[in-house]
């Protein structure tokens, strides 16, 4: 004897809603998430009366923390590895310009060899960002 189910012949059609539940969880969880990876390094920069500078191109951003730990466009480096990082970052660029922020507690003497490394590879223009002094 056959059963009802079986003369009615194989289910075609397709149940989206453990689908759609598991898609809503993960926009939840991105949602939530995405901001958190937006994350800003702490550097406390030195304060000055100067006016900003115009920029043209991407700029291109050294970051010394505190701890002398250095960042290239969000990249972690090392002191002797600057210097390549450099060079290959401004290899098809006409313009070669860096932006060097360096926290206040940053020692002056290691804040000048690099920028002697940036200048070896051969970066004509190297700004100092700062703050502007708060009357």
């Amino acid at each position: 004897m056959k059963s009802n189910r079986d003369s009615r012949g194989p289910l075609s059609e397709i149940n989206i809603i453990p689908l759609v539940d598991v898609m809503l969880v993960l926009l939840i969880i991105f949602m939530i998430t995405a901001p958190m990876m937006q994350h800003g390094m702490n550097i406390d920069i030195p304060k000055v009366t100067t006016k900003p500078l115009p920029t043209k191109d991407e700029p291109q951003i050294l970051n010394i923390t505190k701890e002398q730990k250095l960042i290239l466009n969000e990249k972690r480096l090392v002191v002797k590895d600057l210097k390549a990082a450099i060079q290959l970052l401004f290899t098809n660029k006409s313009t070669k310009e860096i932006y060097l922020r360096a926290d206040k507690e940053v020692p002056y003497g290691f804040v000048v060899t690099c920028m002697g490394l940036i200048r070896e590879a051969g970066v004509e223009k190297i700004n100092i960002v700062t703050k502007p002094l708060e009357e």
